[in-house]
Formats: structure tokens, C-alpha cells, sequence
């Protein structure tokens, strides 16, 4: 091998180090973000002395409860929102998982008035928990990817927020 070819196959090995280097940077930075962003990923559920089913969430770098869970069998990002009435699915996030518009109605939101359409979830599922039949509206305002969470789904629970936890109980009659 010549002294030039020694030289570009250096230059080569060394570009190759700094990109891949670079790529398990990206992949560690960019699975750091997503547990910061949403730290309830994979959650687990506790059976209580009572035979309640208990999911505890972590409080996310912003201050939010961001879990994953799913919608009718579609995995989504659920936002707890004790402020919403409803769970609130984005009009993108509905398309996908196969919602349908129902009666067109206006909300009253931190940002003012908005128009959205009803709809019912078949089944709200977040860990082990399971609720049928909720009241959902479709949002078209938005272009985030979490589902708010609201009271449709909330008040079928027992929660309670200590520290930077959040337990869900769902207790065996309900």
C-alpha cells in the first residue's frame, strides 16, 4: 500500500469514528429526551390490599403526567388534564386511529373558544386499567401528539398526587 492510499485510509477510518460516534450520540441523546419528555413509557400496575388496580406515574421535566397508553388498541401519548372535561384527541391522532366525528360543538379552553366534534372510545387504556364507553371530543386546533386525558376518563378513578407522583386507582366496582 502505497503512502497516499495509507493516508486516505486513514482519513477514512477517522471521518468513519466521528460518524458513528455522532450516530450513538443522537441515539443516546434522542432515548434521554423521550424518558425526560414522557418518563411513563412502560408502566406497571399494583393490585392493592382492596383488589384495586394502581398505576403511578412520574411527573415529566415540564411538571406534566405524560403516559402511554392506548385508545381503542392504538398506542397514543395520553397528558393528564384535570382541566379538560373530556379526553381530547387531536384531529390527526383521531384519522389514525379510526374516530368518528360526531355533533360539532364549541369548547371553552385556556385560549379561548374552539370548535371540535364528539365522539366515544370504545376502551381507555393506560397500564392495566381499562375503561369503556368514554365521552371524547376531536380536536382540530392542534398539531401536538398528546391526548389530553380529561375528566370523562378521570373521575371513573380514584387519584391522588403526592410529590412527583400521581397514583390511578381503579377499583373493582367501577
Amino acid at each position: 500500500m502505497s503512502e497516499q492510499q495509507s493516508k486516505r485510509y486513514g482519513t477514512t477510518m477517522f471521518v468513519l469514528m466521528w460518524v458513528a460516534l455522532l450516530a450513538l450520540f443522537v441515539v443516546v441523546f434522542g432515548r434521554w429526551f423521550d424518558r425526560a419528555e414522557n418518563p411513563n413509557q412502560r408502566v406497571s400496575t399494583q393490585v392493592s390490599k382492596g383488589g384495586a388496580l394502581e398505576v403511578v406515574l412520574e411527573r415529566n421535566h415540564y411538571g406534566h403526567y405524560v403516559v402511554s397508553g392506548k385508545i381503542n388498541q392504538q398506542p397514543v401519548q395520553f397528558m393528564i388534564d384535570t382541566g379538560a372535561s373530556d379526553v381530547s384527541v387531536p384531529a390527526h391522532i383521531a384519522r389514525q386511529i379510526g374516530l368518528h366525528k360526531g355533533a360539532e360543538v364549541t369548547f371553552s379552553t385556556a385560549n379561548g373558544y374552539a370548535t371540535g366534534y364528539l365522539t366515544r372510545l370504545a376502551e381507555v387504556r393506560v397500564g392495566e386499567i381499562v375503561l369503556r364507553d368514554i365521552r371524547a371530543s376531536i380536536n382540530p386546533n392542534v398539531d401536538h401528539d398528546e391526548v389530553l386525558l380529561g375528566m370523562s376518563f378521570l373521575k371513573r378513578l380514584e387519584f391522588s398526587q403526592r410529590g412527583e407522583t400521581l397514583t390511578l386507582r381503579q377499583h373493582p366496582d367501577s
